[in-house]
């Protein structure tokens, strides 16, 4: 998997403004929604606190009394604790759906005038350099959550246990208890933290969609939770090969498969594909050779299905909820790349960037600062690219396009090819480009419709996603719809000049000739290594257009996954869970329970195997139907061909320009040569400029420029001028 980069919600500037977006909700709509709240924090809270008295004696002789009260139902003690562990998160899923179901087209929340918000915990960046990168309040409050769980567990484990030691035994003996015991409660801390690990990658997750979390910004989570819980499993596994190597069975206790207890033979695995994982995903490995961190990273089955082979269908059961929702997601990605979908055009623009224009069915929707994910067979059958969305919605109901900068080797063959492609040929003899598209993901609403002031700071390619909020904004005027930017502020940083002409992607005054009246635009421009405008050496370049034959099937992105239909998803998840239940009902009661099969690693791979079958065979028959029912809606839009003729006119006319006409991309264009932004300057000019208004900032680019927004963002704040933040991070880290 790329490692995609994350988004955060809009930094907010001089806030009090009194305009505000507000869709009218019937009032048992609202009623319902916060019923559906308090009851998922109802479950949530609990949850969490479940595993954090669990290391207590109070704690623990609440789940032995769990336990003892349902152990003796059809699912034994493995269901027990699965409906203790992981139901919780799978009922807040299903209450999430219904939460989304019944809200309709998600409504912009209503800003409030207010010196201290509610939300400023959610954005205000704590954090700016480090290992951690630009963390805010609400994150930083996370981590050490997370911190304090396990230093609050190893210290009451430690406690317990050298009270529990006899002085009657000798210190040998001694040493070997303390270090198995010991090892075996940093295996069921780090099993706490596992619980966790699997869900921020689920990458069209109800629960990320529910709190408005993309998955881009949510991949470094998973980051964090999974070092967090290799250094636990690590110790839990060096702290018993100290104690196999004092007892001098190290080699006999490695290898172990017993039938009855905890398998070692299978723990030992298991640790060694986390440790491979581990090791190649930190950064110097992973920036030297992405494919080493891509392909070892694909040894999470080997992990799981041993992990759940190491410690049987019971301790399996605790972490099985975060799991099974990623399996669910896993599944539908898998069924959504299948499809082929047609390329309308492909173009190859004078400052080395791709766009790729997409087919897309009417009824799949996005926000202006969506992304995807991109395969292209012809490259590679195994590697998948994330690229922002540069077009609006509103540009198109039956297209969608991307910008692709060329960086590396995979975006150099899609260059050469599309080359090749231009080539005056018979249509028979063309390259072709087969691609397969995952997503759209991103946040649930548009964020940039919230603002009646934005400050758009971009690096690079980074000006791809504002290229989208823009048209979106343009295309609002247009129509006439709610709109409430009015000052919008472009800041963009480049290296050098060529890159410029990704501004021309975007023809304003043909989306709406009149903007100039309702909206006040401003674009400073940082050449970062040119101290001066080149020169005109006489060479136009133009854009080359690959003649690329279409598949003429009229194939569209799969509405699938992303933000794919609220009932057809939910039908998904519930058959699943259902499934997963009544398989795993049948096999106790025709297998397990009839032959008395005790065996632990074997009963962990039943349960495991369960899981994957349930999603499979039950989900995949609702997935069926969706394919059916998405086929006879695509059917439906055959007829309502506006798709070629717009798209082929209006992204010719685009990409034609050669040159920066800044009368025609804002009111006032500024050029800076040799210079970096001085967003302290900038932030005080837009505060003399636009007064005590609402601001929304919004950077796409790489960490370095995330920290210098994020650190005049403390610094105002600590001047007691009101900054909250929100991040769209620079999806294009890493390139194949």
């Amino acid at each position: 998997m790329d490692e995609s980069s994350s988004v955060h919600n809009p930094l907010l500037l001089n806030r009090g403004s009194e305009h505000a977006v507000v869709r009218k909700t019937p009032r048992f709509v609202n009623l319902a929604k916060w019923i559906l709240k308090i009851a998922m924090w109802g479950l949530f809270v609990p949850w969490v606190a479940l595993m954090y008295v669990f290391p207590a004696e109070f704690g623990f002789k609440l789940f032995e009394r769990w336990v003892e009260a349902t152990s003796g139902t059809l699912f034994g003690v493995s269901g027990s604790l699965f409906l203790l562990f992981s139901g919780p998160i799978l009922i807040i899923a299903f209450l999430s759906f219904v939460f989304l179901i019944i809200s309709g087209e998600e409504e912009l929340p209503e800003k409030k005038t207010s010196r201290y918000p509610s939300f400023r915990l959610w954005t205000f960046p704590v954090l700016v350099d480090g290992p951690f990168g630009v963390v805010s309040a609400t994150e930083v409050i996370g981590i050490l959550l997370f911190i304090v769980y396990v230093l609050w567990a190893v210290c009451l484990y430690t406690m317990r246990l050298l009270s529990s030691l006899s002085d009657d035994l000798t210190f040998r003996v001694k040493s070997l208890l303390f270090l198995e015991i010991l090892g075996l409660r940093f295996g069921l801390i780090g099993l706490f933290c596992f619980v966790f690990l699997f869900l921020p990658i689920a990458r069209g997750s109800v629960l990320l969609r529910l709190i408005n979390i993309p998955f881009e910004h949510a991949t470094k989570y998973h980051v964090w939770l999974g070092h967090l819980t290799m250094l636990l499993f690590t110790v839990h596994g060096l702290l018993y090969l100290m104690a196999w190597t004092i007892e001098g069975r190290l080699l006999q206790q490695m290898l172990e498969w017993k039938d009855i207890g905890v398998a070692n033979l299978p723990g030992v695995i298991s640790l060694l594909a986390g440790l491979l994982m581990w090791v190649t995903s930190f950064a110097p490995v992973r920036k030297l050779n992405f494919e080493l961190f891509f392909y070892t990273h694909q040894l999470y089955v080997v992990f799981v299905v041993f992990m759940a082979m190491h410690v049987g269908d019971n301790i399996f059961a605790i972490a099985a909820g975060g799991i099974f929702i990623f399996l669910l997601d896993r599944f539908l990605r898998f069924c959504q790349s299948r499809r082929v979908v047609d390329i309308i055009s492909a173009k190859c623009l004078p400052c080395g960037t791709v766009e790729l224009v997409f087919a897309k069915p009417e009824n799949l929707r996005y926000n202006a600062l969506s992304f995807v994910f991109l395969q292209v067979r012809e490259l590679s059958w195994l590697q998948w690219h994330p690229f922002s969305v540069s077009s609006s919605p509103l540009d198109g109901k039956y297209h969608m396009s991307v910008l692709i900068k060329v960086l590396g080797k995979w975006t150099e063959k899609l260059r050469e090819n599309i080359l090749k492609g231009s080539e005056n040929v018979p249509c028979g003899l063309s390259t072709k480009l087969t691609a397969s598209v995952e997503g759209p993901y991103g946040h649930e609403i548009p964020y940039h419709m919230t603002y009646e002031n934005l400050i758009l700071v971009a690096g690079g390619i980074g000006i791809s996603p504002f290229l989208a909020i823009l048209s979106d904004i343009l295309h609002s005027y247009r129509q006439g719809k709610p709109c409430p930017p009015r000052n919008i502020l472009i800041v963009w940083a480049v290296k050098r000049s060529d890159e410029l002409p990704l501004l021309s992607t975007i023809d304003m005054e043909s989306t709406c000739s009149s903007f100039s009246n309702k909206l006040n635009l401003q674009t400073h421009i940082y050449v970062t290594r040119e101290s001066e405008p080149p020169l005109e050496d006489g060479n136009i370049q133009s854009t080359v257009e690959s003649s690329l034959c279409p598949m003429s099937k009229g194939c569209g992105i799969s509405v699938l996954v992303g933000t794919g239909h609220n009932i057809w998803s939910g039908l998904y998840f519930i058959s699943s869970t259902a499934g997963f239940v009544i398989l795993f009902g049948l096999l106790n009661i025709f297998y397990i329970n009839p032959f008395h099969i005790s065996t632990w690693w074997y009963k962990g791979l039943l349960f495991t195997v369960c899981m994957v079958a349930s999603v499979f065979i039950f989900g995949g028959f609702v997935v069926g139907l969706w394919h059916l029912w998405d086929i006879r809606m695509s059917a439906k839009e055959q007829s309502k061909d506006d798709r070629l003729p717009f798209n082929k006119a209006e992204h010719t006319k685009a990409v034609s320009h050669n040159d920066l006409d800044g009368r025609s991309l804002a009111n006032s264009t500024s050029m800076h040569y040799g210079a970096r932004p001085d967003f302290n300057a900038i932030f005080k000019t837009v505060s003399k400029d636009w007064g005590n208004v609402d601001v929304g900032v919004f950077v796409c680019g790489p960490p370095s420029l995330q920290s210098s927004v994020a650190k005049e963002i403390r610094s105002h704040s600590a001047k007691r001028e009101s900054i909250d933040p929100i991040f769209h991070f620079n999806s294009h880290s890493f390139d194949l």
